[in-house]
């Protein structure tokens, strides 16, 4: 454990960021379980509909700085690729 006041005040704030990026991390897994969950049913309009609200969610998280960018859009990028695959067939 820390004996300076900073570093006592630094482990404190990281643990309060820490709690709120894992909140910002969990949606976007559930956003995402959620889009692919309408894609394996062939629900091309449901599916649609739920990646417009991941992508805002991911887009969100990648704004914060708790995911990196390019992660974000490989994410985004990935799940457009399946929707139009069942939209296509």
């Amino acid at each position: 454990m820390a004996n300076h006041k900073s570093a006592i005040k630094r482990a404190q704030q990281s643990e309060v960021k820490r709690v709120r990026n894992k909140g910002y991390k969990t949606r976007v897994k559930k956003a995402i379980k959620e889009v692919r969950a309408a894609i394996s049913n062939k629900n091309a309009d449901e599916a649609k509909e739920k990646f417009i609200l991941a992508a805002s969610i991911i887009q969100k998280t990648s704004g914060k700085g708790i995911m990196h960018k390019n992660q974000a859009a490989r994410k985004i990028s990935r799940l457009s690729k399946q929707i139009n695959q069942i939209s296509a067939s």
